[in-house]
């Protein structure tokens, strides 16, 4: 009976370990906070340093909160796993465990309980935590891309919806330039008729007849982009802000901040693209990024 017992309890154990292994290998990227709860001050007894370099030894590409982020990271957060450790400790012993949770907060993995019986706290805190960590090692990871369980074959799905949004925006433009225009009829009308001298500046245009699209050539100064939330504002040599453009989902497309707008990149080249008039307008940029 005890031999049959033991026999489920294993098998259980093992088909666990799989799962969690299966799963965990879908993450390419483990974050580690600065600071963990039962801590009072960040990177305490070099603990969160620990636990990166653990992470590391161990086959995983571990980040520092806060660092720089690799590009595909930046763009979907859910590729990397959130990792914690949780103190359990007790009078004789100190007991350290860790925790993986995806982007949405859901636990992916939880450690075996590493102890120690070390009075002094460094000390104490290090050789639990590496305890805890054997059981990560036994996974034995390897990043292996899952189309299902990280969102990947959404991709084609996100960048359709990138697109139509950037179409509904150009519809949003041609709203707002015809209301424009019909604010300015309105208040034409009222107006007194003058004699009315225009001066207008002559720029150099590639001009295309049939999409009335002005492509506005020879632009030479460079424009820096500085990292801001959830995009970059563009400097000149000054410096002063000439731009601040927001993140979009699709790659190299950005949203104008205050102006209806977009920059994105053509070729190897930036363009920003508005309308002035009946015109669409493609200004091309020097951004350093």
């Amino acid at each position: 009976m005890n031999t049959k017992f033991f026999s489920i309890v294993l098998t259980c154990f093992i088909a666990t370990t799989v799962f969690a292994q299966s799963n965990i290998n879908n993450y390419k990227y483990v974050i580690v906070p600065n600071k963990f709860d039962f801590l009072k001050e960040d990177n305490q007894y070099q603990i969160n340093a620990l636990t990166e370099f653990l992470f590391n030894k161990y086959g995983f590409e571990a980040l520092m909160e806060g660092s720089d982020y690799p590009e595909d990271l930046s763009q979907n957060r859910c590729l990397a796993l959130i990792s914690d450790v949780i103190e359990d400790s007790g009078m004789l012993k100190t007991k350290l465990k860790v925790e993986l949770k995806d982007c949405n907060n859901k636990l992916v993995f939880t450690s075996s309980m590493g102890e120690s019986r070390e009075k002094e706290f460094s000390t104490a805190f290090n050789l639990a935590l590496r305890d805890a960590f054997k059981s990560i090692e036994a996974l034995n990871y390897k990043y292996e891309p899952s189309i299902n369980s990280i969102g990947t074959a959404s991709q084609p799905q996100v960048k359709t919806e990138a697109t139509e949004e950037i179409q509904q925006l150009k519809k949003e433009i041609q709203v707002l330039k015809q209301e424009k225009q019909a604010e300015v009829a309105v208040v034409e009308q009222a107006k007194p008729e003058v004699p009315k001298v225009v001066v207008k500046e002559v720029i150099p245009v590639a001009q295309k007849q049939d999409n009335q699209v002005a492509v506005i050539e020879g632009v030479s100064n460079v424009l820096y982009a500085q990292a801001i939330d959830n995009g970059f504002q563009l400097v000149d040599s000054s410096p002063k802000v000439v731009y601040r453009i927001k993140n979009s989902n699709l790659k190299d497309v950005y949203l104008v901040e205050g102006k209806s707008a977009i920059i994105y990149k053509k070729g190897d080249d930036w363009v920003v693209e508005y309308y002035s008039g009946d015109t669409l307008v493609q200004e091309a940029l020097n951004i350093k990024f």
